[in-house]
């Protein structure tokens, strides 16, 4: 798969206004028909990143910003890696999340709901071999 080029912008503001204007206006479908809603609230989570690896998102992530057309490309390629969430509370897999693994590591995590929607939960490069072979160990998304 080819993902899209990296969208180069000065300001937070930008990018904001891009996945508003790219994600929240309507459903994104996935190649196999999920339509997934993105809500204005998950640019936080999604774009900001934990300095202190204490769950609290205090920075912007360029890294994962200028990646953010590839949201859509990994939902929408048919070829990418498809595994079960995991709920960290429970620690065991959840079926209701869906990890999408393409180039570079990128994955993309969506939550599924009824008659074939969905909600956008995160997308990000996976930093460490350690994660990317958690995501791995997964069972495939059938």
């Amino acid at each position: 798969m080819s993902v899209p080029p990296f969208v180069q912008y000065e300001t937070t503001d930008e990018y904001r206004a891009h996945y508003e204007r790219m994600y929240c206006q309507s459903p994104v479908p996935t190649f196999d028909g999920y339509q997934v809603r993105f809500r204005k609230d998950r640019f936080e989570h999604c774009f900001y990143e934990s300095t202190r690896r204490n769950k609290v998102k205090d920075q912007f992530s360029w890294q994962r910003a200028k990646r953010i057309d590839w949201i859509k490309a990994a939902l929408q390629d048919p070829d990418a890696e498809l595994y079960v969430g995991w709920d960290n509370k429970r620690k065991r897999h959840d079926h209701t999340h869906r990890v999408t693994v393409i180039v570079e590591d990128y994955v993309v995590v969506i939550r599924l709901s009824k008659r074939m929607t969905a909600q956008f939960v995160t997308a990000y490069v996976a930093d460490s071999q350690r994660t990317i072979d958690r995501i791995r160990s997964s069972p495939r998304w059938r």
